[in-house]
């Protein structure tokens, strides 16, 4: 079977069950987004190595966003059943790697930090702001159609666990983390009476 079909020459694809929407859709640029945050997913495997602790899980997180993008190019209309499994468990699953990695962390942070310090720590980042981008064009589809709650609870726990993975690789490496600010809240509370 050849990789090309010509059919999207003129600028539209196929949903899961048949029906063609223009390339630049809602639903298309979420799942397209998505499909970029999986490949820099990709990225950061290759670069930590085979053996390195956190591959099973991101290999894991690739496979239920592969599973999560063929639900979300479903309309909710189709008659046709996705068979694809359904990472419900998603949120939980990153909300216990968090609590687990926040754990082992030598120190707490109430600031917000500067993206960087090595390129493993980068490439988190980056995944974060990418997973972060494909929330916000998931929040417009939702306004579109329906979409199960499990997808965007997964998702913005995704952003949040690349958060707390790039603070653990720094912390690992013995890497001062670059601070910018303190958090709100923090800063209220150490405020003078006066302020």
């Amino acid at each position: 079977m050849k990789i090309y079909t010509k059919k999207g020459d003129k600028g539209t694809t196929a949903l899961f069950g048949g029906s063609r929407v223009f390339k630049d859709d809602t639903r298309v640029n979420c799942y397209g987004t998505l499909d970029e945050v999986n490949s820099t997913i990709g990225l950061l495997r290759s670069k930590l190595g085979n053996e390195h602790p956190w591959q099973l899980n991101l290999h894991r997180i690739q496979k239920d966003m592969m599973d999560m993008m063929s639900h979300l190019a479903r309309p909710s209309d189709c008659k046709k059943e996705n068979p694809n499994p359904k990472p419900v468990d998603g949120a939980t699953f990153c909300e216990e790697w968090i609590d687990e990695l926040e754990a082992a962390i030598t120190s707490a942070s109430d600031y917000f930090l500067l993206p960087g310090g090595n390129e493993i720590s980068s490439l988190c980042h980056v995944v974060r702001t990418q997973m972060r981008r494909g929330e916000r064009l998931l929040v417009t589809l939702m306004k579109e159609d329906t979409i199960e709650d499990y997808i965007p609870a997964y998702i913005n726990r995704l952003s949040d666990l690349f958060f707390i993975l790039a603070r653990a690789e720094m912390d690992k490496a013995g890497v001062a983390e670059e601070k910018w600010q303190l958090f709100l809240y923090k800063r209220k509370k150490t405020a003078t009476p006066n302020e």
